[in-house]
C-alpha cells in the first residue's frame, strides 16, 4: 500500500512539473518595484500584447530609465469592450456629479455622451472634466468604435501631431484612404496598421467539392456549392467581422449603381453566405483556425488572421500551406485599426509616450516585419500591415511578413461610402442577428430545400419569399431609430421591433422552403 502511495504521488509531481519543464524561456520579464503602470484595454491576442510589452518596455527603459508594466485588460470581443469603457463612464460621472453636489436625473446618462447636446450644461461638464475610469489606452477595434468614442468624448486628443508632425505628411500617412478615416484630424485616435478584408480557404476542402474553384469575389462564397462548407464570425460579438459584412454590402451597392438596390442585393447575399455557413464563431480569430484544421472550405477573415494563418501552415506543413488567402476582386477595403487614449488616463505622460511608440517606424517595424528581423517580433509575427508608408519602401521589403502585399495598393480598386452604410454599422450587426442568426435553421432549410429544386433560378416564387427584407434601404433611418432607447422607447420596445424582425424573417423562410419543395 505505502508503495503504491509513493508511485502515485511521483507520477503527480512529475505531472505538475510538466509544464514548467516544457515553458518557453523567452516570457515576458518581470518588473522592478516602483515601475510605471499602463493601463490598456483591448481584444488583441496574449501574442500581440507580449510583443508590445517586451518592445514598449525595452522603448521606455532607454529613454526614461524607468521600467513599466503593461497592464492588460482583455473583457472580451470589441462590442463587449466598447460597452465596458460606455458603461463604466456612465458610473464615474454619475459619482463625479454626486461629489460636486450636481443633483444626477436620469436622463443625464444619455445627454452627458451625446454630441448633439453640446450646449447642455452637463454635457458641458462632462467635457471639461478629468473623469477617469482607470484606463489610459483602447486599442484596436476598428476606425467606427473608435470614432463612436472619440464622438461621445470618452477619448481625448492624443496631441501626437504636435509632438510628431513628421508622421502625418500625405507620403508617410494619410488623413484618409479609400473613402476610410486613417487618423481623426482632432486627435482623438490614430490608425496604427491598416486592414482589408478577404477569404481565407482550405486547399484539400477545395479540392473535395464538386466544383473546386477556389472563390475569387464575394458572391462566390453565396453559391449553393459551398452549401455548408463557409465559417463566419457572429457580427453582434466581433467589431471586424461586423467590418466585413459592411463592405460586402457596400460593393454590393456599387455594383447597383445605387443604395437602394444594392441595400437589397447586399443582405440577400449576407443571407446565403450565412445560410452556407457550417459554423457560426464568436471571433474572427477563430474563423480561419477552423478553415485551417478544415473544419469548413472557406471563411471570411482580416488580413492579418489570414496571413498568420498562411505563416503557420506553412511551419507546419514543411513550407507549403494548406491554405490561401484571397483578396476579393472590387472588393477590398482598406481600413485603420486605431488607439486612442481615453479620458482621466491615470498615466498620461506614458499614454501618449506609448502611441507615440506605436506610430514611430520602431513601433511600425515591431508590427509589420518578420520575427527575428532587425526591428521584428521577438517570438512571433504580429502580421499587421503597416500604416506608414515608408515601410512599404525597397529597402524594408525583404523584412515585411508579406514582402509583396501592400495594402495601399490592394484596396485601391474599391471606395468605402460612408454615407452609404456608416450610420447604419449598428443597425447592420442587429439585421444580421435578427434575421440571419436567431432564425437560421429556417434560414438554412430554406435554402437547402431551394438549392435541391435546382437552384434560385428554378424556383423564382420560393426566392422571391427568400429574399424578402423586414425593410428597405429607404427605410433603415427609421428602423435604426426603433432600435435605440429614449423617453419614449423602452428596451421592452426595442425588444418588439427585434421579434418583429424575427418573425418576418422565419414565416418568409418556411414559405420559400414549402415553395422549394412544391417546385415553384
Amino acid at each position: 500500500m505505502l508503495r503504491r502511495l509513493v508511485i502515485c504521488l511521483i507520477l503527480f509531481a512529475l505531472l505538475l512539473a510538466v509544464p514548467f519543464y516544457f515553458r518557453t524561456t523567452d516570457e515576458v520579464p518581470p518588473v522592478e518595484d516602483g515601475a510605471d503602470r499602463l493601463v490598456i484595454v483591448t481584444a488583441h491576442n496574449k501574442s500581440v500584447r507580449d510583443e508590445y510589452e517586451i518592445a514598449f518596455r525595452k522603448h521606455y527603459k532607454a529613454k526614461y530609465g524607468k521600467d513599466i508594466v503593461l497592464d492588460f485588460r482583455s473583457p472580451g470581443g470589441t462590442s463587449d469592450i466598447v460597452r465596458y469603457i460606455e458603461d463604466s463612464f456612465t458610473a464615474k460621472f454619475r459619482q463625479y456629479c454626486e461629489e460636486k453636489n450636481i443633483p444626477w436625473q436620469t436622463e443625464y446618462a444619455d445627454i452627458f455622451r451625446n454630441p448633439a447636446m453640446a450646449s447642455h450644461p452637463i454635457r458641458k461638464e462632462f467635457l471639461k472634466s478629468d473623469v477617469s475610469i482607470g484606463i489610459d489606452i483602447f486599442a484596436g477595434g476598428g476606425t467606427f468604435n473608435h470614432d463612436r468614442l472619440a464622438k461621445r468624448g470618452y477619448a481625448v486628443d492624443g496631441k501626437v501631431k504636435e509632438r510628431h508632425p513628421e508622421f502625418f505628411k500625405p507620403e508617410s500617412m494619410p488623413q484618409n484612404f479609400g473613402g476610410d478615416t486613417i487618423y481623426d484630424p482632432e486627435g482623438r485616435y490614430y490608425g496604427v496598421v491598416l486592414t482589408t478584408f478577404g477569404m481565407l480557404y482550405n486547399i484539400d476542402r477545395m479540392r473535395e467539392m464538386k466544383d473546386p474553384t477556389p472563390p475569387e469575389r464575394w458572391k462566390d462564397i453565396g453559391e449553393a456549392r459551398f452549401f455548408r462548407q463557409v465559417i463566419v464570425a457572429d457580427p453582434s460579438k466581433s467589431g471586424s467581422a461586423n467590418k466585413c459584412f459592411e463592405i460586402i454590402l457596400q460593393q454590393c451597392m456599387a455594383e447597383a449603381g445605387e443604395p437602394v438596390k444594392g441595400w437589397f442585393n447586399g443582405i440577400n447575399l449576407l443571407k446565403r453566405i450565412f445560410a452556407n455557413a457550417r459554423t457560426i464563431t464568436d471571433s474572427a480569430s477563430k474563423v480561419v483556425r477552423d478553415v485551417g484544421i478544415g473544419e469548413g472550405a472557406v471563411g471570411t477573415a482580416i488580413d492579418t488572421y489570414g496571413f498568420t494563418e498562411v505563416e503557420w501552415s506553412e511551419k507546419i506543413f514543411d513550407g507549403k500551406s494548406r491554405v490561401v488567402y484571397v483578396t476579393p476582386k472590387g472588393g477590398t477595403a482598406v481600413s485603420s485599426d486605431p488607439v486612442q487614449i481615453l479620458r482621466g488616463a491615470p498615466n498620461r505622460k506614458a499614454a501618449e509616450e506609448f502611441v507615440d511608440f506605436l506610430l514611430s517606424i520602431e513601433g511600425q517595424k515591431l508590427h509589420s516585419f518578420k520575427a527575428g528581423t532587425p526591428g521584428g517580433a521577438v517570438k512571433a509575427s504580429i502580421s499587421r500591415p503597416a500604416v506608414r508608408r515608408e515601410l512599404y519602401a525597397p529597402e524594408y521589403r525583404k523584412y515585411l511578413f508579406q514582402p509583396d502585399y501592400d495594402p495601399y495598393k490592394s484596396g485601391a480598386d474599391f471606395k468605402y461610402r460612408p454615407q452609404w452604410t456608416g450610420r447604419y454599422y449598428s443597425l447592420l450587426q442587429m439585421v444580421i442577428k435578427s434575421i440571419m442568426l436567431d432564425t437560421h435553421l429556417e434560414l438554412q432549410q430554406a435554402w437547402e430545400a431551394i438549392i435541391a429544386a435546382g437552384g434560385p433560378e428554378a424556383v423564382p416564387e420560393a426566392m422571391k419569399y427568400f429574399n424578402a427584407l423586414p425593410f428597405s434601404y429607404k427605410e433603415a433611418a427609421a428602423a435604426a431609430g426603433k432600435l435605440r432607447k429614449s423617453k419614449d422607447r423602452t428596451a421592452a420596445d426595442v425588444a418588439a421591433e427585434l421579434r418583429k424582425w424575427n418573425d418576418f424573417a422565419r414565416e418568409n423562410y418556411r414559405k420559400a422552403e414549402k415553395l422549394a419543395r412544391e417546385k415553384k
